[in-house]
């Protein structure tokens, strides 16, 4: 039967009036907080170790992926660790698989755990906030423009019904950078004018195609090389220190960004349809600029950093030590703080948010900083000038027509400068 619009209002207002009720409940640390995580590879397994770690009483009780294979290697790890094997309790119902499981995992628990490729995210943090979950979402928070604006309206709707949204961007959850970030924002580089984000590093690991899979098989599994699933390299991973950029500027955000890039060494059908280097100039309202530049080649120089210059000094943020060092108007500083695991950090303060009835909400920045990364590779793809405002209400939707495992799926062109268009 379906429902009325009066009866769903009132069925949503006997929710609302329970929830108080529940993070009380919560804050007293007696209930068993279940989670649930979607997504069972590395980043997701190390994710629902550290959630584990980060509550005493927390039991994790249902696990989700594409792929069963996943799910039974995410299992064996987790239980292979003492510490955390007497939190786990997912039988074998519990263990969901498909482009549905996110639901069943989701409908679970009381705390979700989104870790899979990132063009699912917007999808899997909308249904967990409409059912009344915490979230752990990894970064990017999307792909496309489309998909940032579903998870900006999800964060709203997550403000209004008291639940925690902690963001994967853990550069945020470091107390080294919260210290350099105090000193910054208290003045004392002056007025910052100039920054640059490196990401430099290797190549990481290519899944080429075997002779059985379909072609949804072989995509989902090779996640990384297809801009509709991961973003491209320089959303689904230089976006950690584009956001330590927009962090340094007090989450001020550019107006516009010109940016090349291309394929040297993936340039063989195994690398999918992604570039391995970018460079943008992302450009601010009041005249700073921001240069951003990414390569993942084997074999070369490696750098990941942010460098700040301002009026009165300048200085490095780096998660080295030995890189990570300032000048304020010609005296040196180092950093004092010991330096924190932030990945663990992250879930701990998610927990504790839980408890204490008092929700943290990423959900801005976490958003803004994915469009600047995606606004980097749309100018990069189509060779133009683009906007804050053209990035955020792009058309350009990358989802495949259909989420289905035997239907052909083209792989994607190489998009090309000059030719590719803005959407």
């Amino acid at each position: 039967m379906t429902s009325s619009r009066r009866t769903f209002l009132q069925s949503s207002a006997v929710l609302a009036a329970a929830l108080p009720l529940a993070r009380a409940a919560y804050a007293a640390g007696d209930d068993k907080l279940k989670i649930g995580l979607i997504g069972c590879g590395g980043r997701g397994t190390g994710a629902a170790g550290q959630a584990l770690k980060a509550d005493s009483n927390v039991k994790l009780v249902a696990l989700g992926d594409a792929f069963p294979d996943r799910i039974d290697g995410c299992l064996k790890s987790l239980q292979e660790n003492r510490d955390l094997a007497g939190k786990i309790d997912v039988p074998a119902e519990q263990k969901f698989t498909g482009f549905d499981a996110y639901k069943k995992v989701t409908d679970a628990c009381d705390v979700v755990l989104l870790a899979t490729p990132p063009h699912f995210r917007p999808l899997h943090l909308k249904y967990a906030i409409e059912q009344g979950k915490h979230v752990f979402a990894e970064k990017p928070i999307a792909v496309d423009a489309p998909g940032v604006r579903s998870v900006l309206e999800t964060c709203e709707l997550a403000k209004k019904k008291k639940l925690s949204v902690v963001s994967g961007l853990c550069l945020r959850y470091y107390n080294v950078f919260q210290e350099t970030m105090k000193r910054i924002h208290g003045g004392e580089l002056g007025e910052v004018h100039t920054l640059q984000a490196n990401d430099y590093r290797g190549q990481i690991w290519v899944k080429p195609r075997t002779p059985q899979q379909t072609d949804m098989e072989y995509q989902m599994r090779n996640w990384y090389y297809f801009t509709w699933l991961s973003g491209d390299f320089n959303v689904e991973q230089h976006v950690h220190f584009l956001d330590v950029c927009a962090w340094a500027m007090k989450d001020e955000y550019p107006v516009k960004a010109t940016g090349m890039g291309g394929r040297i060494v993936r340039n063989t059908p195994e690398f999918g349809n992604i570039y391995d280097h970018f460079s943008v100039v992302y450009e601010y309202a009041g005249g700073a600029k921001l240069f951003a530049n990414t390569r993942q080649i084997r074999g070369c120089f490696n750098d990941m950093s942010a460098s700040v210059v301002g009026t009165k000094g300048r200085g490095t943020i780096s998660e080295s030590a030995a890189k990570h060092k300032f000048n304020f108007d010609g005296k040196e500083w180092r950093h004092e703080a010991k330096g924190n695991d932030f990945y663990q950090t992250e879930h701990d303060e998610l927990f504790l948010s839980i408890r204490a009835g008092k929700p943290i909400n990423n959900g801005e920045y976490m958003c803004k900083s994915t469009l600047l990364a995606i606004m980097g590779r749309m100018s990069a793809y189509t060779g133009q000038q683009v906007t804050w405002e053209q990035a955020m209400n792009s058309k350009e939707d990358l989802s495949p027509p259909s989420y289905d495992w035997k239907q052909p799926l083209p792989e994607p062109p190489v998009s090309r400068p000059g030719v590719t268009k803005f959407v």
